[in-house]
């Protein structure tokens, strides 16, 4: 069987790329394609697969500045890759409306001039900017605004049409299956992305120290300032890690504020984030209308359990204690409602007085893992073909 892959771009490194290098492990010989690729993190991760570009790469600067202001070549970059030579496309699909290049609703006409494949869309998320979700950037400036609204009309209507085109999508949560049924008026299977589970308990019992912790893309959107805030009220420790993403200045804003007990790691290795994430105290997921949230799984991997913000995927994935309890049997963290300094503050507190379990912490992350992944998609695959 001759499969594509197809992805966004081959830039930063996030959840959504941990996804599609479960999916090339599993189609070795599956060349990916996307819009546009540069160095860094996961390019040398897919080292050995063949990555076909689109030709905006040629483009001066799109892969670093101008992808994003010039979004809208997006039908046309997808629309000048030719799938026809594949039985089965994988797309994997956010921001960039990487979707549509399946058979579904082909006439009869075009099935004599060009032959489409299946199209699997494993799908993170309708874009965010475009159905009114928190976006880093915001709308702080009234040019973007308007350029984006104006934008965003004549792509919802593109990206509509795109989703009809795929035969079966895959979301990788409930939450974002219901917001595929909303904007797309399509079904959708949940399979939950792949969580690396380490083989040997040694590599994930380096003992507990007091620090709380966020692993993050450094970007707006992502509560970073509400943590920092929180621990200085607090006085707490806390270290904050993750890689620059995009043009906000929460990168800038972090660096003048991590002060004292608050420490700005940058970007960390596999093995970096396995130490502090088998280190911390608590795991911090601070996202609003998160899509699913693959770091608060990853922390309990490493028996670190988790506060996070009650919303979107985290309500999935984490299991709230109650608030009465002082040894949490089966309970994986604190979810809080109040999306404020002292929302946040009311929740820490809180979880200082719950004792848990990092056997049910482990236990419960295992059902997220790579393996369970492979087997989900491989025997969806085959059903459906």
């Amino acid at each position: 069987m001759k499969v594509a892959i197809v992805h966004d771009n081959v830039g930063e490194f996030g959840g959504a790329e941990r996804v599609v290098l479960a999916l090339s492990e599993m189609f070795p010989d599956a060349p990916i394609y996307t819009a546009f690729k540069r160095k860094g993190p996961f390019l040398d991760r897919l080292k050995g697969r063949k990555i076909i570009a689109s030709w905006a790469q040629n483009i001066p600067f799109f892969s670093t500045k101008l992808h994003s202001p010039l979004r809208f070549l997006a039908p046309w970059i997808w629309g000048s890759f030719d799938f026809s030579k594949y039985e089965l496309v994988i797309s994997s699909a956010s921001w960039y409306i990487t979707k549509g290049f399946g058979s579904r609703n082909e006439t009869r006409d075009t099935r004599h001039v060009t032959r489409k494949p299946v199209e699997i869309c494993y799908i993170h998320t309708p874009p965010r900017w475009l159905y009114g979700y928190d976006t880093p950037l915001g709308d702080r400036n009234i040019f973007v605004k308007i350029y984006k609204n104006i934008l965003a009309h004549f792509l919802r209507i593109y990206d509509f049409e795109a989703a009809q085109r795929v035969n079966y999508f895959v979301a990788n949560s409930e939450n974002v299956a219901a917001r595929v049924e909303k904007f797309y008026r399509r079904e959708a299977i949940v399979i939950y992305p792949p969580i690396e589970i380490p083989n040997s308990k040694l590599q994930i019992t380096n003992g507990k120290k007091d620090y709380y912790l966020i692993i993050s893309r450094i970007t707006g959107g992502k509560g970073i300032e509400m943590a920092v805030r929180a621990a200085k009220k607090l006085k707490i420790k806390m270290k904050i890690a993750g890689g620059v993403s995009g043009y906000s200045q929460t990168h800038e804003w972090l660096k003048k504020n991590a002060v004292g007990d608050i420490e700005y790691l940058g970007y960390v290795t596999d093995e970096e984030q396995a130490k502090f994430y088998s280190e911390a105290k608590a795991f911090l997921a601070l996202e609003r209308d998160v899509d699913f949230g693959m770091t608060p799984v990853e922390a309990m991997v490493y028996g670190a359990p988790v506060i996070a913000y009650n919303s979107g995927g985290y309500s999935e994935s984490v299991i709230d204690a109650t608030r009465d309890t002082r040894h949490a049997t089966r309970s994986t963290g604190v979810l809080f409602e109040d999306y404020t300094v002292e929302g946040l503050v009311a929740a820490i507190k809180r979880f200082e007085k719950i004792k848990f379990d990092e056997d049910v912490l482990r236990g419960h992350a295992k059902k997220f893992s790579k393996e369970r992944f492979k087997k989900e998609i491989l025997g969806f695959v085959k059903g459906v073909l």
